[in-house]
């Protein structure tokens, strides 16, 4: 059962390896947790899972694997093969892992230790009050009756009184597919930090001010600048039109960055960037700024990013005159490729399922303006966003 448990999270996309496995199989050895579904719940999931997008998968996974489940105490040891346990490893193991487990004496020690370290469940348990099972009292279990209990690959209830349901999957909204919230879009973000201690000593040193007194033999306060994200960033928000329906995920994204990057400048332009962006949307016809003047404001170092759906007519990246707003007298793509002369690190966020890009024309130009550095606002595209400008470091 514990390999099938291992095998499907990898046909699930969840990044395990076998030394993680062996780790959670080791710690079920040790007794580190009690016999409850719920403990080895929590357990696998701090053994096996590294990123917070893999939760959902993980959950679903689980829910599937161990529905019905008896015990996690079975004095069964698996007898497997070790021809079939090798096919395994060479099925799932990169080559840096091959080459990891020769050096620890090679596949005939880890399949030993891997044999000594499988258990599988023989039967499934119905009814009852103390095991964990189905269609009984025990407060584990899928299909019985206990009110206070922990409810376990049922659809639903049939008393509606279980305090915890493993199939809720608290955590789907932190799949890698979905789009984000204010919440997931800074754990996405804080992979662009590179911390550093610039300005005004207004800190206490702790271990320097020990060091300083250890050494003069008295008290030598030490202050230190704060340690702040170096990280400067410029971001372009297209506003307006078609862009009217992703106005919240754009202002979670906005709130997000203003709190990740200290840091920050913000412009709006709408469709593509001509010669003129603004900083107020009430006042967009009165109070713009020339785009040159802004360019030459902010150093190379700024990350670049655009945030906008890319939907529009291709005569407003491609020609003179192409803005439905006003008459630009060069087209938007000479403006793009001027940015891009300037600041090398610089992505577009597209709010726009990636699916429905091929059908946009406009999305394939601005996608090749960008070098194809154009990602999804999802999970996984910011995550490959952050990394592309981490790249200009």
């Amino acid at each position: 059962m514990f390999m099938r448990f291992f095998t499907e999270l990898r046909e699930a996309k969840v990044p395990v390896t076998l030394k993680e496995y062996l780790m959670l199989m080791e710690a079920l050895d040790e007794g580190v947790i009690d016999q409850s579904v719920e403990d080895f719940y929590f357990l696998s999931r701090s053994a096996l899972v590294k990123d917070e997008k893999n939760l959902d998968k993980f959950d679903r996974v689980f829910g599937h694997v161990f529905k019905g489940l008896e015990s996690l105490g079975e004095d069964v040891t698996a007898e497997i093969p070790a021809e079939w346990l090798k096919a395994l490893t060479e099925k799932f193991l990169t080559e840096e892992e091959k080459k990891a487990i020769e050096a620890m004496g090679g596949f005939e020690e880890l399949m030993k230790t891997l044999q000594e370290r499988l258990a599988e469940q023989k039967k499934r348990h119905e009814g009852g009050n103390k095991m964990i099972g189905t269609g009984g009292t025990s407060p584990f279990g899928a299909n019985g009756y206990n009110p206070e209990g922990v409810r376990i690959g049922q659809d639903k209830g049939r008393h509606g009184r279980a305090v915890k349901v493993w199939d809720k999957r608290e955590y789907k909204n932190l799949d890698d597919s979905v789009e984000l919230g204010t919440r997931n879009i800074k754990i996405a973000l804080r992979r662009l930090r590179k911390f550093a201690r610039e300005g005004s000593p207004d800190e206490l040193d702790l271990d320097g001010t020990i060091k300083n007194t250890s050494r003069k033999g008295y008290l030598d306060i030490t202050m230190r600048p704060e340690r702040r994200n170096k990280i400067k960033v410029l971001i372009f928000f297209d506003i307006g039109g078609s862009m009217d329906s992703h106005i919240k995920l754009c202002e979670e994204l906005f709130s997000a960055a203003r709190t990740e990057f200290k840091n920050l400048e913000f412009y709006y332009f709408h469709n593509c960037l001509y010669e003129s962006v603004w900083k107020d949307n009430k006042r967009r016809h009165t109070e713009k700024l020339n785009t040159w003047d802004v360019l030459h404001k902010f150093p190379s170092d700024y990350k670049v990013i655009f945030v906008g759906d890319a939907t529009m007519s291709p005569y407003e990246i491609t020609y003179p005159g192409g803005s439905v707003e006003h008459w630009n007298e060069e087209p938007g793509a000479i403006w793009m490729d001027r940015v891009s002369q300037i600041y090398p690190s610089m992505i577009w966020l597209n709010p726009t399922a990636e699916r429905h890009w091929d059908y946009t024309q406009s999305i394939q130009v601005m996608k090749q303006i960008m070098g194809d550095r154009m990602y999804p606002l999802t999970l996984e595209g910011l995550d490959k966003a952050m990394r592309e400008l981490v790249r200009g470091h």
